[in-house]
């Protein structure tokens, strides 16, 4: 059971790349948008449990099943690994100024497509307990990484936040071929 727990919350840590997310945060914060770690943690984690028991049905309300949705969240995965691995900007950031605690921080760069992706594909091989505890992990670890943000900008290099982005990167990218090839089959 450690193992599986251990194997999910590494792989939303992966997925939702908050480490990543960090410089982009940094930036909207400096330009003066109001990130609120509780607001934002909350929101992602109920989008991400919304998302856990409700995916199935949410998708069919849209005559979509899980493979087909799988499909588009790896591609979506593919382009942001490629974006934090290559530098080349895919999505753009449309932040309208003022709170960016629920849109776009929460929601996507959170919990985003390719989140929500990685919940239900990892319904299919782990445990909802799993699921539900590497969530939680992955919330705490949001919620300290934002109460941190101002102190992590001050104390990190740019070449750390590089390597990270990009070492991230290429594990989004290989989960992203892991998917696609889980769901073309």
């Amino acid at each position: 059971m450690l193992q599986a727990i251990l194997s999910v919350s590494v792989i939303l840590f992966s997925v939702i790349d908050i480490i990543g997310s960090l410089p982009v945060i940094i930036n909207m914060k400096k330009e003066g948008a109001i990130i609120k770690p509780g607001i934002t943690t909350g929101t992602a984690g109920l989008i991400m449990f919304s998302f856990l028991f409700f995916g199935i049905t949410i998708l069919s309300l849209f005559g979509l099943d899980v493979s087909s949705f799988a499909l588009a969240g790896s591609l979506v995965i593919f382009f942001i690994g490629l974006e934090m691995t290559l530098g080349i900007r895919f999505f753009k950031d449309d932040p309208e100024g003022g709170s960016g605690s629920v849109v776009p921080v929460a929601f996507p760069i959170l919990a985003g497509a390719g989140t929500l992706t990685t919940i239900l594909s990892l319904k299919a091989e782990f445990n909802t307990y799993a699921i539900i505890t590497g969530i939680v992990v992955n919330l705490l670890i949001i919620y300290i990484v934002l109460r941190s943000s101002d102190w992590i900008a001050e104390k990190m290099s740019p070449q750390i936040s590089s390597t990270l982005r990009k070492v991230f990167g290429i594990i989004l990218i290989a989960i992203a071929f892991k998917m696609m090839k889980e769901n073309l089959l």
